[in-house]
């Protein structure tokens, strides 16, 4: 058992401690700047990866008329409103019309079709997001253009996204608020 000799020792210590704790002061959140982050605009299910093998005669050999066949039954409103990386994954050798068909079935649905894979599909969509964003909320303030993002945000997109805010933006940083790396001041 601990005895207090001089209660009032305490109530100073008290008292201290609830004044350094009033004064802690979150600076990150009182700054003027502003967090720019692409994982806000990512696709999530908005992309989707065809593979085209599934059509082909064991998975690599292309026979027009089943192949048409097989376009013809397919339900491609399952790609409404989609961008759709178109590929495949067999080392097939196939003719440039194979994919330019399947874009035909696709073109009703999909917002966009795009040849190759996923992750330039993701890109593609991200061009066509920042050159529709309105950047003037940004217009001479300070940024930070987020990263360590938990979403797979191409740092190809990074580089898009940069250009696009110098524009407009007095500065940019990159990272986190805690901790930031200087990218661009404006002069």
């Amino acid at each position: 058992m601990q005895t207090v000799t001089d209660p009032s020792k305490c109530e100073r210590n008290e008292v201290k401690t609830e004044t350094k704790m009033s004064e802690i002061v979150n600076k990150v959140a009182n700054s003027k700047l502003i967090v720019f982050d692409l994982e806000d605009y990512y696709p999530d299910d908005h992309v989707i990866a065809l593979d085209i093998s599934q059509w082909l005669f064991g998975g690599f050999i292309l026979k027009e008329t089943e192949f048409r066949e097989q376009l013809k039954n397919t339900d491609w409103s399952l790609y409404e409103d989609k961008y759709v990386a178109l590929y495949c994954s067999e080392d097939a050798i196939l003719p440039a019309w194979a994919y330019t068909l399947v874009a035909v079935h696709l073109a009703p649905f999909a917002l966009k079709v795009i040849h190759g894979d996923k992750k330039i599909a993701v890109i593609d969509w991200y061009q066509d997001i920042l050159n529709k964003l309105d950047y003037t909320e940004f217009f001479e303030k300070p940024l930070i253009l987020k990263g360590c993002s938990k979403k797979d945000v191409p740092n190809e997109i990074y580089t898009l996204a940069i250009q696009k805010l110098m524009k407009v933006s007095k500065s940019i940083m990159f990272g986190e608020a805690c901790s930031a790396v200087p990218l661009y001041k404006k002069k």
